[in-house]
Parts: C-alpha cells; sequence; structure tokens
C-alpha cells in the first residue's frame, strides 16, 4: 500500500537527521494517513479512503465529502476519488 493520501496527493518527503556533531543522514517525512469512511450526501453512500489528517480537517472545514471534492484538482486526487468524483458531479445534475 502506498503513503499517498487520495485526496491531497501528499506523499513521503526527504530530509536529513541531523546529530549534534552536525552530521547528516537521510531520513523520510512520512504523511499521517489514516483509514476512514466518508459519507457523500448526494449519492447517499460511504466510501473508504485513505486520508492524510490535514486533509481530513479540510474536507470538515469544506463542509463535508461532496464540497472537498468539488473543489479539488483532478491532479491531486487518487483514480478511485476522481470516479467519486464524477459521480456525484453527475448525480448532482441530474
Amino acid at each position: 500500500m502506498s503513503r499517498v493520501c487520495e485526496l491531497s496527493g501528499k506523499s513521503p518527503q526527504t530530509g536529513n537527521n541531523v546529530s549534534h556533531a552536525n552530521n547528516k543522514t537521510k531520513r523520510r517525512f512520512l504523511p499521517n494517513l489514516n483509514d476512514v469512511t466518508l459519507i457523500s450526501d448526494t449519492l447517499g453512500r460511504s466510501f473508504k479512503f485513505r486520508v492524510s489528517a490535514s486533509a481530513l480537517r479540510s474536507v470538515d472545514h469544506r463542509g463535508g465529502l461532496d464540497a472537498y471534492l468539488a473543489k479539488a484538482k483532478d491532479a491531486e486526487l487518487s483514480a478511485k476519488a476522481l470516479k467519486v468524483k464524477k459521480d456525484i458531479a453527475k448525480a448532482a445534475t441530474a
């Protein structure tokens, strides 16, 4: 399972551990990913996503999954989230 947020596209970053003697060794900064179930009001069903904690806060701030996906860029979304976004858009127009 990849360490990438399905909604925001956050992925591991690299950096250095720096010791007191200023020795540098490579390290990875991993995103805080959680398995969550989010409910779509438009479709009336739930979806399971692997989402970073910051993206989950953004979903709450924007008013739910439907509102978040409406504003989200397609390049940042996973294939699964992109399909949900298109289903929500189709249901909203119908």
